[in-house]
C-alpha cells in the first residue's frame, strides 16, 4: 500500500473526527434548532474527512520530503551545530520556565512555553549562522575518542570518498553507474562544484543552460535514488581559484578519488598521484571488442570529414568511419575493421567495405 494512500486514510480519520467535534461545539449555540444538531455534526465530519483525505499528503509528505532534501544538502558540521544549538537553547528555556511559571495568571501559563520556544529558536539560529562556535566540541567528539575506534576497525571497512566533477554530473551516466553498485564509498559534491553547475544553469547560452539544468536534475536524482550516500560539503581550498585545482587538492586532503569524464582533469590529476575514475574509460572497457580484420554490419548514416568517407555508429555509440563509404550513405553494408583508435576521450573504428573474404 502506497504511503500517500495511507496518509489520506489517516487524514480522513483525524480531520473527520475534528470536524465532527467542531460540529458538536457549534450545536451548543442556543440559536441553532435542536432538529438540525445531528445534521450539523455529520456535515462537520464529512467536510473534515474530505479535507483530510485531499490535503493530508500535502501537509505531511511534501514538507517531509523537502526537509529531507535540505538536510541531505547541508554539511555535517552545520547539522551538528544546529542540533547542539537547539538542545542548549531548549535546556536554557527549561531552566527559565520555572521562575516564569511563578508569575501571576495569565502570564505564568503561557510565558514558560514562549520562553522555551524563544531560547530554542535563538540557539538554533546562532549555531546555524556561526557553526564555528562549537568547533572545539565537534572536533573533540569526532576527532578524539571516535578516532581511536576508527583506527581499530577492520582494515578495508572504511571506503575512500569519491569526489564528483561538474562534467560527470552533467553527463548523467553517473546515476546509472551508481544504481549498478560499481561505485563504492561516499559520493561527495563540493559546494564550489555545485556553484559552477549553477553558473552553467544560469548561462545565457541555451545549450549551456540546458546542460546545467540537466546536471542539477541528475544531482537531485542521485540524492533521492542512489544506494550510495551522496553528501554536499563546504570544504574549500584557500588560495586556489580554479575548480579543477580545488578538486585535486581536496581529493589529496581527503585521501579520496575524483570521478570525471574530463580528459584534461584526468591527466592533471594522474600527474599529481590522485586516483581518477573516468566514466569514458569505463564505457570503453565494456564496449564490444573488435579487432582488425573482423567483419560486421554497419548502417552508413552520413558523410565523413575526409573525401569519400562514410560514417556510422555501433549500438553503444562508437563511431565507425568507412573508407570509400560515401556512396553507401543510407545503406546497411558489411565492413571489415582496418584500424582502431582508442583514447580516454573515446574510441573510433576505421573500416572498409566488404567482409574480408
Amino acid at each position: 500500500m502506497e504511503i500517500t494512500f495511507i496518509l489520506r486514510i489517516v487524514g480522513l480519520i483525524i480531520f473527520g473526527s475534528a470536524g465532527a467535534a467542531l460540529g458538536i461545539q457549534i450545536t451548543e449555540i442556543p440559536s441553532i434548532p435542536q432538529a438540525i444538531h445531528l445534521y450539523v455534526t455529520i456535515a462537520g465530519g464529512v467536510i473534515g474527512a474530505l479535507f483530510g483525505f485531499i490535503f493530508m499528503p500535502r501537509l505531511t509528505l511534501k514538507p517531509f520530503t523537502g526537509l529531507r532534501r535540505a538536510i541531505q544538502q547541508l554539511p555535517a558540521p552545520v547539522i551538528f551545530s544546529a542540533a547542539a544549538g537547539l538542545f542548549l537553547g531548549l535546556a536554557l528555556g527549561a531552566i527559565a520556565a520555572y521562575p516564569l511559571s511563578l508569575l501571576p495568571r495569565p502570564l505564568g501559563q503561557f510565558l514558560p512555553f514562549l520562553g522555551a520556544a524563544a531560547f530554542g529558536y535563538i540557539g538554533l539560529t546562532v549555531t546555524t549562522m556561526r557553526p564555528d562556535l562549537l568547533q572545539g566540541l565537534r572536533e573533540r567528539l569526532f576527532h578524539g575518542e571516535t578516532l581511536t575506534v576508527t583506527k581499530s576497525a577492520p582494515e578495508g571497512q572504511c571506503k575512500p570518498a569519491v569526489l564528483l566533477d561538474t562534467s560527470v554530473i552533467i553527463d548523467g551516466r553517473i546515476a546509472d553507474i551508481c544504481r549498478t553498485g560499481f561505485i563504492q564509498g561516499e559520493l561527495i559534491v563540493p559546494l564550489f562544484v555545485l556553484n559552477e553547475l549553477q553558473h552553467v544553469a544560469d548561462s545565457a547560452d541555451t545549450l549551456r543552460r540546458n546542460r546545467g539544468r540537466r546536471g542539477l536534475e541528475i544531482l537531485r536524482q542521485l540524492q533521492e535514488e542512489s544506494p550510495v550516500p551522496v553528501r554536499l560539503t563546504d570544504a574549500d581550498v584557500p588560495g586556489v581559484r580554479e575548480v579543477d585545482d580545488k578538486l585535486i587538492a581536496l581529493a589529496k586532503e581527503l585521501g579520496g578519488s575524483i570521478l570525471t569524464n574530463d580528459y584534461n582533469l584526468n591527466r592533471v590529476a594522474e600527474l599529481q598521484a590522485v586516483p581518477v575514475l573516468n566514466v569514458n574509460e569505463l564505457a570503453n572497457a565494456v564496449k564490444t571488442v573488435l579487432l582488425p580484420g573482423e567483419s560486421f554490419t554497419i548502417h552508413v548514416l552520413q558523410a565523413g570529414k575526409e573525401q569519400n568517407q562514410g560514417v556510422g555508429y555501433l549500438d553503444d555509440g562508437t563511431m565507425v568511419v568507412v573508407e570509400e563509404g560515401m556512396r553507401y550513405i543510407g545503406e546497411t553494408i558489411d565492413v571489415t575493421v582496418s584500424k582502431i583508435l582508442q583514447t580516454a576521450a573515446g574510441r573510433m573504428i576505421f573500416a572498409r567495405p566488404g567482409n574480408g573474404e
